[in-house]
C-alpha cells in the first residue's frame, strides 16, 4: 500500500590542528564521535607524590606537556592508575584497531599513516576516559566494602568478589555468546571476539568492573526518587509540543490494486464485489472480505488500520475520505494512483493536547530517569575527586594526574598480584593524603 501508519588542549598548536583534523577525518570515514576532552584547570585530588614519587596535577610531566603525544608501542605499557587498579595500552588497543579497520573497509578507503596515527590516538584516549570511569566505580564500591581492612583483608575480599563476578560472567554472558555465536567452544568464540577487538577475557573484566561499578551506582543513588505533583505539572507546561497530537483515525479498508488487474473493469468489479460482500452480509464488517480478496497490506489483519495521524497517509484521496466521512459509515469507491478502495472509519480523535491525567505517569518516570542521571553525574564528579586518578592524557579526566615517565613503560609497579597497587608499600609521609582518600 502506498502509505504509512504512521580537545584535546595540548600546549602544542599543532598537535591541536592534527587532533581537530582527525577529528574531521573520523566524522566522514568512520561515523564516530570523538569527543575533544575538557581543558579547564583543576586542582589535584591529593597532595601526595605517592607511587615512585607520582607528581600532583601541577607539576606537570616534563617537557612533553600533560598530555602523550604519542602511543607506545608495548600493550603493557600503563595508560593510566586508577586507585590500585592500572589500565594497560593492551586493554585498548585491540578494540581500537578493529573499529579502525571496520570503519576503513566500510568506506572502501585509505588514511595516510600520520592521520591513522591521530585517529588511533584520539580513540585510545576516548576508550581510556570510559575504562578510568568504570574503574573507578569499581574502586569505590570495594573501598566501601574494606576500608577499614587491612590491606591483606583489602585483597583477599577483592579476589572473593572477583571470583564471584566471573562467576556470573560464566552463568550469563558468556552463555549468551556461546548462543549468538552458536558454539560452546571456547576458542572459537574468543576468535571471533579478538577479530572484533576483544576477548573472553577482556568480557570478562568488563563485566566484572561494570557489575561492581553498577552495584556501587545503586547504593548510592536512590533509585526510585520523589517526584511531586508540582514538578509533574511544570513538566507538562512546558513540555506542550511533546503532547500535541494530529487528527488521528483508525478504519478498515477494502482495495482492489491496477497492478493485481489486467484492465480498469476488472479492478472496478473486484471492489464492487468486495463492497457489495461487507455492505450485504448483515453489516458492513470488513474483515472477512478483507482477508479473503483484499489487495492491500493491511488485508491479513482484516483491513484494519490501527491510529493514524494525519498527514501521515502517502495517498491524500484515502485520507481526505478519512478524516471526513460519517463514522462506521461505508465511503464510496475511492480512486488514486494505485488503486481503487472502500473504507469504513470506526473512531476518530481531533487534534490538540493529551490531558495531564493521561500523560502524568509517563512524566513521572521521565523525571524519576532525570533524577537519577543526574545524581549519577554528580556522583560521578565526586568519585573523581575521592579515588586518585593518574594518567598520561590528564587533560581528558579532570581531576586526574600526570602519568610520570617512570610508570610509563612495562616496568611492574609496586604492587601484589593482579595488577593492583598496595597502598601499604606508599612511603607513610608522602602518601597521608592519598591514604585518607582511599581509605575513608
Amino acid at each position: 500500500m502506498p502509505f504509512s501508519s504512521c580537545n584535546p588542549s595540548c600546549n602544542s598548536t599543532s598537535l591541536r590542528r592534527s587532533f581537530a583534523s582527525a577529528v574531521a577525518l573520523l566524522s566522514m570515514v568512520f561515523a564516530v564521535t570523538v569527543v575533544a576532552p575538557a581543558t579547564s584547570e583543576y586542582s589535584s585530588t591529593c597532595s601526595a607524590q605517592g607511587i615512585a614519587q607520582l607528581p600532583t596535577r601541577d607539576q606537570g610531566n616534563g617537557d612533553q606537556g600533560n598530555n602523550a603525544t604519542e602511543l607506545p608501542q608495548d600493550p603493557a605499557a600503563v595508560l593510566a592508575v586508577v586507585g590500585q587498579s592500572r589500565i594497560l595500552l593492551g586493554d585498548v588497543i585491540e578494540k581500537v584497531d578493529a573499529r579502525i579497520k571496520e570503519g576503513l573497509k566500510q568506506a572502501n578507503t585509505t588514511v595516510p599513516e600520520e592521520q591513522l596515527r591521530e585517529i588511533r590516538l584520539g580513540l585510545v584516549r576516548q576508550e581510556l576516559v570510559q575504562l578510568i570511569r568504570s574503574k573507578t566505580m569499581r574502586e569505590l564500591f570495594l573501598l566501601e566494602q574494606v576500608a577499614t581492612q587491612t590491606a591483606e583483608k583489602r585483597r583477599e575480599i577483592s579476589k572473593m568478589m572477583d571470583q564471584r563476578a566471573r562467576e556470573m560472567f560464566r552463568e550469563g554472558e558468556l552463555k549468551k555468546l556461546q548462543e549468538v555465536h552458536e558454539t560452546e567452544d571456547l576458542a572459537k568464540i574468543d576468535a571471533i571476539l579478538r577479530k572484533q577487538g576483544s576477548s573472553i577475557a577482556a568480557r570478562q573484566r568488563n563485566f566484572t568492573d561494570a557489575m561492581l561499578g553498577h552495584m556501587y551506582m545503586r547504593s548510592k543513588i536512590d533509585q526510585d526518587p520523589e517526584v511531586t505533583l508540582a514538578e509533574i505539572n511544570q513538566y507538562y507546561l512546558s513540555h506542550q509540543e511533546e503532547f500535541s497530537h494530529a487528527a488521528q483515525a483508525r478504519w478498515e479498508q477494502l482495495s482492489a490494486l491496477f497492478a493485481k488487474h489486467p484492465s480498469m473493469d476488472e479492478t472496478q468489479g473486484a471492489i464492487t464485489e468486495m463492497g457489495r460482500e461487507a455492505f450485504y452480509g448483515g453489516s458492513p464488517t470488513f474483515a472477512p472480505v478483507a482477508k479473503q480478496k483484499s489487495e492491500e497490506p493491511f488485508a491479513s489483519d482484516g483491513g484494519l488500520h490501527g491510529w493514524t495521524n494525519r498527514g501521515a497517509l502517502a495517498s491524500q484521496a484515502i485520507e481526505d475520505q478519512v478524516f471526513s466521512i460519517p463514522l462506521n459509515e461505508m465511503s464510496e469507491v475511492i480512486r488514486d494512483d494505485d488503486g481503487l478502495h472502500i473504507v469504513r472509519v470506526l473512531e476518530r480523535k481531533p487534534a490538540g493536547v493529551t490531558p495531564l491525567g493521561d500523560v502524568q505517569d509517563k512524566i513521572r518516570e521521565t523525571l524519576k530517569k532525570q533524577k537519577i542521571a543526574k545524581a549519577e553525574q554528580k556522583m560521578i564528579r565526586e568519585m573523581e575527586k575521592r579515588v586518585p586518578i593518574w594518567t598520561r592524557f590528564p587533560d581528558d579526566m579532570p581531576g586526574s594526574m600526570p602519568l610520570p615517565e617512570s610508570m610509563m613503560g612495562d616496568q611492574p609497579l609496586p604492587s601484589t598480584a593482579d595488577n593492583s597497587v598496595n597502598p601499604d608499600e606508599i612511603p607513610r609521609a608522602a602518601s597521608k593524603g592519598l591514604l585518607r582518600g582511599l581509605l575513608r
